[in-house]
């Protein structure tokens, strides 16, 4: 078939790719339409024609696949943020699992191993703890939502399925105090305006809600009055933080916190585990899935309590401590100096004294501990989407702990790198997903691996 840009035709859907794509493979060859689900017959229009494959338009749809549901939020395709919510929850999770097992077994060869269904939510709706919105405007009229997909088009939102109830609460709150007090939004082409973005978070066990306003600049006009109007309408508030950003830059956060009103943190648990929250904390947006996530993480590492534990890439903590309940000594590396600050916060926040903490990178700082003579019998791994570094993969195979437990948000890297782990004498036996962001194409995996 002589496929050519523009071209309307009728396909089938046969497969999906990892995004959750619907693909067609006329005479072979991929088309990827976003919005169409496996097993349709729609009708698309050709926009973009690679040497190896290209994209389609969903025009119609001809045959609905039974996994097709209506969408609950009216700018879900507009806003690009939850690119599923035509997809019924139980096929996302089946998609997931499918994901995860064809880059396991067909990217990292792995045979033999066990490939659990994903783990999905009860309630899969409301369940993000943090919100980060833009502020423009457009013809006089201020807008607070999202960045459209692929762009810097803000989509004006008044409520939001996935995250907490309160931000939408305080979107409204937001709005009418630039509309009453004439507050002008920020304009990132002009460099003008004061208001850049809103965030918003929430302890989900505690009920503490932090707001923080991200300005053009040090001057915050009629805060006062916006204070006045969080403390009286936002339930549980409890941190009111002003942020500093005047650089031209697509960094969300300037380097300046400056507390409005209340304290400077919040408060909220993962498990047993209590956690001081600011401005720039890393905490999972999903601490409901969290839970399971790290839950499944310490009953893989299947310690008896005389272990000693590598976390490597350990971010502010949260994964150390969960280990250490089961670990004689867990030590904690990450290259973000703050992080580390707030790892040894969090531990003496919970008394928790078997743990130890080390800035740098994990592919330097690990190899050098091993050559002084410290050696774990479980490595626990977290890496960014980038996955690990080969060199840190190699020393930690060089050591030969009993246990390699891989936590990985990106299953592409996380099948490279468990290639490599087996080439170097480990066996992957477990792969568990979990389903940290329902309604959108991303999913997490926990992983057991053993020495052979």
């Amino acid at each position: 078939m002589n496929l050519e840009k523009n071209q309307e035709l009728i396909l089938d859907i046969v497969s999906e790719g990892y995004e959750g794509e619907g693909v067609a493979k006329p005479d072979g060859f991929p088309i990827f339409v976003e919005g169409a689900l496996k097993g349709e017959k729609v009708k698309v229009k050709i926009v973009r024609l690679n040497k190896s494959h290209g994209f389609g338009k969903l025009l119609e749809i001809v045959e609905k696949s039974p996994s097709r549901i209506e969408p609950v939020c009216p700018i879900y395709k507009r806003c690009g943020g939850c690119g599923l919510q035509h997809m019924d929850y139980k096929e996302q999770l089946r998609f997931k699992t499918d994901r995860v097992r064809d880059c396991v077994e067909r990217i990292g060869k792995v045979s033999g191993a066990v490939i659990h269904d994903a783990i999905g939510m009860e309630n899969p709706y409301r369940y993000r703890n943090k919100v980060q919105l833009p502020v423009g405007n457009l013809n006089g009229q201020n807008l607070v939502g999202f960045y459209a997909a692929r762009s810097h088009e803000i989509v004006d939102i008044n409520k939001c399925y996935i995250q907490d109830e309160i931000a939408d609460k305080v979107i409204q709150v937001t709005k009418l105090w630039m509309k009453e007090f004439k507050i002008a939004a920020y304009d990132e082409k002009k460099r003008t305006g004061v208001l850049r973005h809103v965030m918003v978070r929430k302890g989900f066990k505690t009920g503490e809600v932090m707001v923080v306003l991200v300005t053009n600049g040090k001057k915050l006009p009629c805060k006062q009055e916006l204070i006045t109007l969080l403390a009286e309408n936002i339930e549980g508030i409890k941190s009111i933080i002003q942020n500093i950003n005047s650089q031209k830059t697509n960094v969300i956060l300037g380097l300046e916190n400056k507390t409005l009103w209340g304290s400077d943190n919040i408060t909220d648990y993962i498990g047993k585990f209590k956690f001081n929250i600011s401005p720039v904390s890393f905490f999972q947006v999903n601490p409901v899935q969290t839970e399971v996530l790290y839950g499944k993480a310490l009953e893989y590492a299947g310690m008896t309590g005389n272990e000693i534990v590598f976390d490597a890439y350990c971010g502010t903590g949260t994964i150390t401590l969960f280990l250490s309940q089961k670990a004689q000594k867990v030590y904690g590396v990450e290259i973000i100096p703050e992080a580390i600050e707030n790892a040894k916060e969090n531990a003496r926040l919970n008394g928790v004294d078997n743990v130890e903490f080390f800035v740098g990178e994990s592919e330097v700082v690990i190899p050098d501990m091993i050559k002084k003579g410290i050696k774990a019998d479980v490595v626990v791994v977290d890496p960014p989407r980038k996955g690990c570094e080969a060199s840190l993969l190699m020393a930690i195979s060089d050591m030969a702990p009993k246990k390699i437990v891989y936590v990985s948000c990106n299953p592409a890297t996380l099948a490279r790198d468990l290639q490599l782990l087996e080439e170097k004498g480990y066996k992957t036996k477990e792969v568990q997903p979990v389903d940290m962001f329902p309604w959108t194409g991303h999913v997490e995996c926990v992983v057991l691996m053993s020495r052979v």
